[in-house]
């Protein structure tokens, strides 16, 4: 495993690794070692972004800290020991029944493997607050869509990789849709605008859909 370090401006540092796995153990490594000067840590598929206040740390002494940091991939943690945010699901999506022939096994089996893992916020990227989600008790790899739909309705829980995620908005998309939620996933006036934010576990919860009275229920 190698790390390439490159300056991002003054006040960053962009760390490339080699894995997802490498960058989440390294995310969680300098988490656990907050030093002053450092703003954010913010991951991304392949890379690290280190941002710092260079009046409080300059950047050369940010490159040595995170050498410092063994090279090692490792099993993807599950981050913070905050209890994890749970995300209530109708787990009607279009794509559900397909999906789950795709991938050899009964819909209620998919629904039951999405609700059974421990998720963890990876990245953010896409739109604002679009998570994307992984586990390791999450043995499958979706395909995506061959046409992305023009429309993914806001709250839309979805599938493509090994990722899963929920939108937090209407948008273009071509993740197969598995379920739908009404958790505000995205909200710009809130102090963590973002639900699912890097570094969150996360629990699916299956619900039924809504009764005439307006209840929603477990399933």
């Amino acid at each position: 495993m190698s790390r390439r370090l490159l300056p991002s401006g003054d006040a960053a540092l962009l760390v490339e690794c080699d894995s997802l796995e490498e960058v989440l153990a390294l995310h969680d490594a300098l988490a656990a070692e907050a030093r002053p000067g450092v703003v954010e840590l913010v991951p991304a598929a392949r890379t690290l972004l280190v941002a710092i206040d260079p009046r409080r740390l300059a950047l050369e002494s940010a490159a040595t800290w995170v050498r410092r940091i063994p090279a090692e991939g490792g099993s993807r943690a599950m981050g913070a020991s905050t209890a994890p945010a749970t995300v209530p699901v109708v787990y009607d999506g279009d794509d559900l029944d397909t999906t789950a022939a795709l991938l050899g096994v009964s819909s209620e089996s998919l629904v039951a493997r999405h609700t059974a893992a421990e998720w963890r916020v990876a990245f953010i990227g896409f739109a604002p607050g679009f998570g994307y989600l992984v586990s390791d008790d999450w043995p499958f790899e979706v395909p995506r869509l061959d046409a992305p739909r023009p429309r993914v309705p806001r709250g839309s829980v979805a599938l493509a990789g090994a990722f899963s995620g929920a939108y937090p908005r209407q948008s273009p998309g071509g993740w197969r849709l598995i379920g739908r939620t009404d958790a505000t996933l995205w909200d710009p006036d809130a102090e963590s605008p973002a639900l699912l934010a890097p570094g969150r576990r996360v629990r699916f919860e299956s619900m039924r859909a809504a009764s005439r009275a307006g209840t929603v229920e477990l399933a």
